[in-house]
């Protein structure tokens, strides 16, 4: 059966960017994940065939090597990513097979088929404004495949083991030789009766079915460093995927979303917040308790203090990530409450203040239309 185009897989354009090719793939997995389709057979399969095209088309090398060659990537014996059917490269002419040696590193550019290491998995994770400041430990799930502990991965029952397969002698390959007016053409394929395993399974282990791998649900310590921002992207080594064939399991990425704080805006290690002045406090300065991440702090406010005067508290802000003691500032942008729903006692105390600094009040001053007005008609 011939391989789908890898575009096709993803369901994007061969000029797609990196990110839309990483976004299609989420989408996808999430759709075909064998968790979530449970009740499909088949879910397993598309899940494998989306991952293979995400590994080729999100890594340029080979991508660019897979646009080039398409499936018959030479580099990998010209059978593609995953090793069906035969191309040209799987042919070997007589006395040419030095050549394909030379270009193909050996025996007619025959695959290697060594541990594979296993995918990486992603998880979102939201943490609070303060514990992205100061770091936290969470605990996670996380749906994963594990090497089968029944039977450690061999896919054979307890007390059996696995053999060699009787058809293609443990190369997990089968060959046929045909002479040819130009020389001698062997034809290479994936073994039919092992699929390319070299192994048989005669007894399937009861708990993975012979797969030697099992999906499981892990939970997972992430320890979350102080300083991260949303964005901010951790790796746990190992917490991946399980190899299929007894290679090194994949790492498990954290990519961090920061909730939003009701009175701290970040940008940086800088934190920013607003707090309320009355006029009486703006005019005569006072003493106020301003909200910081470590807690109250007291802040002189000098008198004749605007409304937007910003203060800074040094060292009140959010640690830098991968330092232990340095850290942002904290600024204090302060807000003038204007008065409102004034008691005739209070007008007329205000008017006084006016009077006393020289000030006009709303009633004798002119409007601004009418200053406006004269100062075009040139009567300023």
């Amino acid at each position: 059966m011939s391989k789908r185009d890898y575009y096709e897989v993803l369901g994007v354009s061969r000029s797609a960017s990196q990110d839309e090719i990483k976004k299609a793939y989420r989408k996808l997995a999430r759709q075909y994940h064998p968790d979530v389709n449970k009740d499909d057979p088949q879910a397993q399969q598309k899940f494998a065939e989306i991952a293979e095209a995400y590994d080729v088309l999100s890594d340029p090398a080979k991508r660019s090597r897979y646009d080039q060659f398409g499936h018959q990537d030479p580099t990998q014996g010209f059978g593609g990513a995953g090793g069906q059917g035969a191309g040209f490269g799987d042919f070997d002419f007589g006395g040419f097979g030095d050549i394909f040696d030379m270009f193909f590193g050996g025996a007619g550019g025959a695959r290697a088929r060594g541990p594979q290491r296993g995918h990486d998995l992603e998880y979102e994770l939201e943490v609070d404004f303060e514990d992205a400041a100061f770091g936290v430990e969470e605990e996670i799930q996380i749906p994963r495949t594990e090497t089968c502990s029944t039977c450690s991965g061999t896919g054979a029952k307890p007390g059996t083991s696995p053999k060699t397969c009787s058809v293609c002698h443990g190369s997990g390959e089968q060959q046929t030789v045909t002479n040819t007016p130009f020389g001698r053409m062997v034809n290479r394929r994936v073994c039919q009766a092992c699929q390319g395993r070299g192994q048989i399974v005669d007894q399937p282990c009861p708990d993975c079915r012979g797969q030697g791998r099992r999906r499981v649900r892990r939970t997972v310590q992430i320890k979350v460093p102080p300083g991260v921002d949303t964005g901010t992207r951790l790796r746990v080594a190992g917490a991946g995927e399980a190899s299929p064939n007894g290679g090194q399991p994949g790492d498990l990425h954290i990519i961090i979303h920061v909730r939003p704080h009701p009175l701290f805006e970040r940008d940086g290690t800088n934190v920013y917040v607003d707090v309320p002045l009355s006029f009486v406090q703006a005019a005569l300065g006072d003493e106020i308790d301003v909200p910081t991440l470590d807690g109250n702090v007291k802040l002189r406010i000098p008198e004749g203090t605007q409304s937007g005067t910003s203060f800074r508290l040094r060292g009140k802000g959010i640690p830098k990530l991968g330092s232990p003691v340095a850290r942002g500032d904290q600024h204090v942008r302060v807000q003038v409450m204007t008065p409102t729903n004034l008691s005739e006692e209070a007008r007329e105390l205000f008017r006084q203040l006016a009077k006393e600094l020289g000030e006009q009040t709303h009633e004798q001053a002119r409007t601004f239309m009418e200053r406006m007005k004269d100062a075009f008609l040139g009567n300023a």
